[in-house]
């Protein structure tokens, strides 16, 4: 039961009984609701900035690992693109300047990897902070790509490297016999004197004076192309198709080690020599052919000389004397 509240009127000199009126009760319960609300508001705002619920500590920890996670897998493309970089200029500047090729073009390295509807599947799921996927999907897309050109520029060189292996190896580059005194050489590429005819000809390879039976060597690796024996001309003669163009004669010869179809090796002993053929005395006469046309053969004797030992078989190559045989 609600307690009956008095007043002292001063004027009657009575206690006069206090009278609310419904307006007076609306005006303090809604005065009661403003300040409870002030108040709840009051205590909700100190607990939601200085005391977080369990699930809002959860949240925050989870985002504060997501960012962590965003940054370092920022640096990992940023660590990767700086690697690539370094690896398409030494293919660029380096190994491709190595073997004469042109370097990749930019506009392949850097081509894009398609537009949206690429990640359409990825879009349509809605997912929040979209655009920030999106982008590092097309950072790693773009990344992957230029990594899967660079890998296969790194094959196209290694293909290269052994095909430019094979040639060093095919390449006609020691002589055809035992010269270490370098004193076999007798007749140079050049006109000579035909020692038949007696008159001024052209002499399309060089001549080593040698006796019957030594050791002929191929120059260099390759496939041998013909045999044959002949009473003039050459006489006995075996041509070595080397590849890349080059095919080498050894001429004279008396007798043959190996056949047509033969595969040989440089340094490997293919006959001896002999006098066969137009041929005025025991020698070696030896040509190289390149891509259909005759070459001074000294040119290639770069392995097993040193400078002064070539400069001086290229001296005795140039001196203008008689040959040893007509053809």
């Amino acid at each position: 039961m609600a307690k009956i509240k008095y007043y002292y009127d001063t004027e009657s000199c009575r206690y006069e009984r206090i009278k609310v009126s419904s307006w007076d009760i609306v005006l303090n319960l809604m005065g009661f609701l403003v300040v409870s609300s002030l108040i709840g508001l009051g205590i909700f705002f100190v607990t939601d900035h200085y005391f977080e619920s369990p699930a809002k500590a959860s949240l925050r920890k989870e985002n504060e690992e997501l960012k962590l996670y965003y940054e370092l897998l920022e640096k990992d493309i940023a660590e990767a693109n700086k690697m690539l970089s370094v690896l398409e200029e030494r293919d660029d500047d380096i190994y491709r300047v190595v073997f004469g090729v042109e370097p990749i073009p930019d506009e392949i390295r850097s081509a894009g990897v398609g537009g949206a509807n690429r990640y359409r599947e990825m879009l349509e799921k809605g997912l929040k902070r979209e655009e920030l996927i999106l982008k590092n999907m097309q950072r790693i897309d773009k990344l992957k790509k230029q990594m899967y050109i660079q890998t296969k520029s790194y094959d196209d060189i290694m293909d290269m490297a052994r095909d430019k292996e094979d040639m060093l190896a095919s390449l006609p580059a020691i002589q055809p016999v035992s010269n270490k005194e370098l004193k076999r050489l007798a007749s140079g590429y050049g006109f000579r004197i035909d020692p038949i005819l007696k008159t001024r000809r052209m002499h399309e390879g060089v001549d080593f004076s040698i006796p019957i039976g030594t050791p002929v060597y191929a120059t260099g690796d390759g496939v041998v192309k013909m045999t044959r024996k002949s009473f003039s001309g050459y006489g006995n003669q075996i041509e070595v198709n080397h590849g890349y163009g080059y095919v080498t004669k050894y001429a004279h010869l008396s007798e043959f080690l190996v056949k047509p179809g033969q595969k040989v090796k440089r340094g490997q002993i293919i006959a001896y020599s002999g006098n066969s053929g137009k041929s005025t005395a025991p020698h070696l006469h030896y040509e190289v052919i390149e891509k259909n046309k005759k070459r001074n053969p000294v040119y290639y004797f770069n392995q097993g000389l040193s400078d002064d030992e070539f400069a001086k078989i290229l001296d005795l190559a140039s001196r203008e004397n008689q040959a040893m045989g007509s053809y």
